[in-house]
């Protein structure tokens, strides 16, 4: 049925005093369309939301059997289609009253306005220009927001295509673009989100580049809600899609907004918590767009002020040295002074080891960033960043680790050597000094055996703390007097004790080949320094190793991995004999066999040549061939081990 047009006879007659309610009332209960039509008119006059009493009272006047005749006249969808040159009127007074009711939330939770959400977005999708467009974005918010089925129809009826077409058009910091802001959180925080990422992950790429871009350019409070939005659409667990999505985006608009908004928060002195947030954002788009997002171009269009490129770097990793240097404090108060019964006192502290992972990942993604540029001779004849940033880098980062290191000490202090707190602390210790080995010495030096004992929340014993200083250790190693410390530490007992498991624990020949690689290399450098140090072989962890390690390549016919395995065999059998080991409880005669085809295979390596098709894999061999003699080490134990040289020599 076609709303029929308000004739002159049934508007109020005109007088000096405004229409009061009642003769709204009495238009809106007339017999006929004109009358209700006319006395809609001035209805929105009197939807004052902060009275739901009327506003309630004039929406049971209108009906909505009305009102829905209204809008699909005014979509010309009613019966007859409607006058063409009235329809848009008619649209605007339905959109904008149905607006007005949506805003007492008993109403918009009905299931007469949940209905017209479809609706709404097939308006949207006609008049994305239109002057009650806002009024559209108002009614699907407050619709939503009352009732989770409105969530549901707004995602089902195509919401996620509309906005991702309309969102970079709308207004910057306008009042449409809060609501379509508003629109995404509820669906995110309301809908699977197994779905909501994996079924639209290049509409979502279009609506997080257009809140990238209300992020950069506003100084409001919106700015501050984009960035909490941002945050929660980059830190879903679902987001892997979206990301491959942004990856892909032409141009990278979206990354320079997110660096040129984050870079405004932490240089401005905004709340603890608002600067937290933006690191953690940063971390976010670090994981998509890799470390060189760091360094990179601050400048927005028909803006003349600029920063240097440099800036977003020296501020992430000031505000991440800060927010070390608080947490840990914090984590240390928590732990030794503070109650030990007070369930708060817990949730605190998983969210602070939480805030600290944050800003560990940042330090060292930038350590990663500054472990490139200095291999890159490139990038250095290419300025991306001066002698002078590069230095204030290096200052950073060693602050940034010193704090840690008193972290560590205290504590070892307090005697504590498990938490997944102190597990991240080794870790990212261990990442820098793989990369200058000599910062912090002296602290370093007195605190190596406390780290190689530490453990995580879920481990048994110490293995990923080991596995991360590994890189450091191997640097240390290639320094007699460095050995030294080493030795007495304890330090390659555990290396020793590590590989074993890593060997033992992936006997399927899957093990992480780079941690192996490494912690053979350790061994193997601390060994050819034997004879200076004056370390004794006998130790029981190293006849476990000669096992591992023979084990190692029974599955494996790479030359590097042999070589490498059986230098180190060769090494250590040179300070023992065949009678020594087969004494030993855990050594057998199996044992003593496949020790045997280990040397075997690499002496047969050895009078082939160094051959490779990987070219790494050839300068591996070559370094572990020059620094080790098998030829020369098998000579000057054979003797000694009768049974091995049968094997070896048939």
């Amino acid at each position: 049925m076609e709303i029929e047009e308000a004739s002159t006879s049934s508007r109020p007659s005109s007088s000096s005093s405004l229409p009061s309610l009642e003769d709204c009332m009495k238009l809106l209960k007339g017999e006929n369309d004109s009358q209700r039509l006319a006395g809609l008119l001035l209805v929105t006059k009197f939807c004052d939301k902060d009275n739901q009493q009327t506003v309630h009272k004039v929406y049971d006047a209108v009906g909505p059997s009305f009102l829905h005749r209204l809008l699909l006249t005014g979509m010309g969808k009613g019966d007859g289609g409607g006058d063409n040159a009235n329809r848009e009127a008619y649209l605007q007074l339905a959109v904008t009253v149905l607006a007005a009711f949506a805003r007492v939330p008993e109403i918009a939770a009905s299931e007469e306005m949940v209905s017209k959400v479809p609706l709404f977005l097939e308006v949207m999708s006609n008049v994305s220009s239109s002057p009650f467009i806002d009024e559209c974005y108002e009614f699907l918010f407050l619709v939503s927001s009352a009732h989770e089925e409105g969530v549901v129809a707004l995602y089902e009826s195509g919401g996620m295509n509309i906005l991702a077409s309309q969102m970079p058009t709308l207004p910057e910091g306008s009042h449409t673009m809060e609501l379509a802001m508003k629109l995404i959180q509820l669906m995110i925080s309301k809908l699977p989100a197994e779905k909501f990422y994996v079924e639209h992950p290049s509409e979502l790429s279009k609506m997080v580049a257009a809140i990238a871009k209300q992020f950069a350019v506003l100084h409001n409070a919106l700015k501050f809600e984009a960035l909490h939005l941002l945050s929660a659409i980059l830190s879903s667990n679902y987001s892997g899609f979206l990301n491959v999505a942004l990856q892909s985006m032409a141009g990278d608009d979206w990354s320079t907004n997110m660096r040129i908004g984050i870079v405004a928060v932490l240089q401005n002195r905004v709340a603890p918590a608002e600067k937290l947030q933006a690191l953690v954002l940063a971390e976010h788009v670090i994981s998509i767009d890799g470390e060189g997002w760091l360094i990179g171009p601050m400048n927005l269009p028909n803006v003349k002020d600029s920063f240097p490129a440099d800036r977003c770097i020296l501020l992430v990793l000031e505000s991440s040295r800060v927010e070390i240097a608080v947490l840990l404090n914090e984590l240390a108060y928590l732990k030794y002074e503070a109650s030990k019964n007070s369930s708060s006192d817990a949730e605190t502290f998983v969210a602070k080891q939480r805030n600290l992972g944050v800003a560990f990942s940042l330090v060292e993604k930038i350590i990663k960033l500054i472990s490139k540029l200095g291999d890159s001779e490139e990038l250095n004849s290419n300025s991306i960043i001066s002698e002078t940033t590069f230095m204030k880098i290096i200052s950073g980062l060693n602050e940034t680790v010193g704090v840690v290191l008193d972290y560590l000490q205290d504590a070892k202090e307090h005697r504590q050597k498990k938490g997944d707190d102190l597990l991240a602390s080794v870790r990212i210790v261990g990442n820098y000094l793989a990369e200058a080995p000599h910062a912090c010495n002296e602290k370093v030096k007195e605190l190596l055996s406390y780290m190689l004992s530490v453990e995580g929340e879920d481990e048994h014993r110490p293995f990923h703390s080991i596995c991360f200083l590994l890189p450091m250790l191997c640097q240390m190693t290639m320094r007699t007097e460095e050995c030294k410390d080493i030795a007495s530490s304890g330090a390659l007992r555990a290396v020793a004790g590590c590989l074993i498991c890593l060997i033992e624990s992936n006997s399927n020949g899957d093990e992480d080949g780079g941690t192996v690689f490494l912690a053979c290399d350790t061994i193997l450098n601390f060994l050819l320094k034997r004879e200076q140090i004056c370390f004794p072989l006998d130790d029981p962890s190293f006849i476990k190793l000669l096992q591992a390690l023979s084990h190692l390549t029974e599955k494996k016919n790479d030359p590097s991995s042999i070589m490498m395995a059986s230098s180190i065999c060769a090494l250590i059998l040179g300070s023992t004999s065949e009678e020594a080991l087969l004494c030993h409880p855990d050594f057998d005669i199996d044992s003593l066999i496949s020790l045997s085809q280990l040397v075997k295979k690499s002496l047969a390596i050895c009078s082939q040549g160094v051959m490779s098709d990987d070219a790494s894999t050839e300068a591996d061999l070559c370094e572990i061939v020059t620094s080790v003699n098998l030829n020369a080490e098998y000579s000057s134990w054979a003797d000694r081990f009768p049974r091995m040289k049968e094997v070896i020599e048939r």
